[in-house]
């Protein structure tokens, strides 16, 4: 399978693409926790199907150390025990702002509240961002059919 264009190769993509991983390294060095971060970019990737970002986040998640039984339960979080509170909260937080067309208040108050509750202001805008974040990751790989399973980590940097 191959991806139906090359957007490394496009001049206006890969540009766009520079622009974005330097955005996202903003999310990157904040306070949010990596693995809460992680947990949310599978989490929005799952919701999504885009099967080349879950493929890059949960070897991305391993190889950082994060165990495969939490990789495993991401999608069932809400009845999984291996979740801390605010991360728990934060996959609550990337359901809702990934899934804006089901609900018309997009992220609730009763979400809006637990993520409060779990993070400060400076986590909090990072998690906002990262959503918001993967998303769009996750909408340029769909829309070009972006073939999944031979990431390795590291491998963009």
């Amino acid at each position: 399978m191959e991806a139906r264009f090359a957007l490394l190769e496009n001049q206006v993509s890969s540009k766009y693409f520079k622009r974005l991983i330097n955005a996202g390294n903003v999310v990157a060095d904040s306070a949010l926790p990596k693995a809460t971060q992680e947990l949310v970019k599978i989490r929005a990737s799952q919701i999504n199907g885009c099967g080349y970002c879950t493929d890059m986040h949960t070897k991305d998640a391993a190889h950082a150390g994060e165990t495969q039984q939490r990789l495993n339960l991401v999608a069932a979080w809400r009845e999984a025990t291996v979740f801390t509170e605010p991360e728990r909260a934060a996959l609550a937080f990337a359901e809702e702002g990934t899934r804006l067309a089901d609900e018309h208040e997009g992220v609730s108050d009763e979400t809006w509240a637990q993520a409060r509750k779990h993070y400060d202001d400076d986590q909090l805008a990072a998690l906002i961002v990262l959503v918001a974040e993967i998303n769009t990751w996750n909408r340029l790989n769909i829309i070009v059919r972006q073939p999944a399973g031979d990431y390795q980590p590291g491998q963009w940097g």
